[in-house]
Order: structure tokens, then sequence, then C-alpha cells
């Protein structure tokens, strides 16, 4: 399960609690491209439209080795397959809790791309520095227990 793209901002920005696999909808030459490892999910969400989900701002630039493609939108929505129930539980999640979707990573199984993406609440900036402090103790901690 070669991973793709990784949000590494997702943990530092965002407490996620839940986390869901779906699958992607993307043109032939963005898999191409996406699997050659051209996919960025830097500024990426999910977003509810119409009762289905979308990744909205996600990049996959045109193939390399693909001819002209006229009107391409590296950055337009691309639409999350998963199942009705799922679909209806999240929507209720983010609709009542004030909950955000955001994606976490892209990778392949088997020979289909996946996204792994997660209900996250926001981190206040307070909460920020405490994992920031949190972290240094941590490793400043094993540093003393290494040297012993």
């Amino acid at each position: 399960m070669p991973i793709l793209a990784v949000n590494k901002r997702v943990t530092y920005d965002y407490a996620i609690s839940d986390k869901y696999e779906a699958g992607l909808v993307l043109a032939g030459q963005e898999v191409k491209s996406a699997k050659t490892g051209h996919i960025s999910l830097k500024e990426s969400f999910v977003t509810v439209r119409g009762g289905e989900l979308y990744l909205t701002n996600a990049n996959i630039p045109p193939y390399e080795h693909a001819g002209e493609i006229k009107n391409y939108d590296p950055t337009r929505p691309r639409k999350l397959l998963l199942k009705k129930s799922e679909i209806r539980h999240l929507i209720g999640k983010v609709r009542v809790q004030g909950l955000t979707l955001v994606p976490i990573r892209v990778y392949t199984k088997k020979r289909l791309l996946k996204l792994e993406f997660g209900l996250g609440k926001g981190k206040k900036e307070f909460d920020k520095r405490e994992d920031i402090a949190k972290r240094e103790a941590d490793r400043k901690m094993r540093q003393k227990l290494k040297n012993f």
C-alpha cells in the first residue's frame, strides 16, 4: 500500500476523532499523474454538495506524457465514493457537531486510489502550543534515558 501523498498539517491543525476510507473518481491521466506522486493535499478539504462528498482544492497536475488537455483544472472538485449510510452519517456529524472533514493521505490499494480522511475539530492556538511543549518534553526525556 504505497502512500502517494500526505497532508502533514492535519495533526497540527486538527484533532482527528474518526478516520474513513473512500475511493476517488479521477480521469485516466489524473490516475497516472497521482500514481507517479504528482499530487498535493496541501490546503485541500472535503465538502458536501447535494448529498455527496467531494475532495476540493487537491492539486493533481496533468500527466507529463499525455497530450495537450484543453480546459483542464488541476484543483477541480473530485467525487468521493462511499456508501450512502456513511455519507448520511458524516453529513449529520458535520452539520450538528460542527466538525470538519479533512483529507489525511492518498494511497493505492491493489490497483485503486483511496483517500483517507477524518472528522476533525480545529485546534486553538493554545492547544497547538501545548502539543509542541509536550513533544519537546518527550524528546528531552528520551535523550536523558539514552545517555544513561
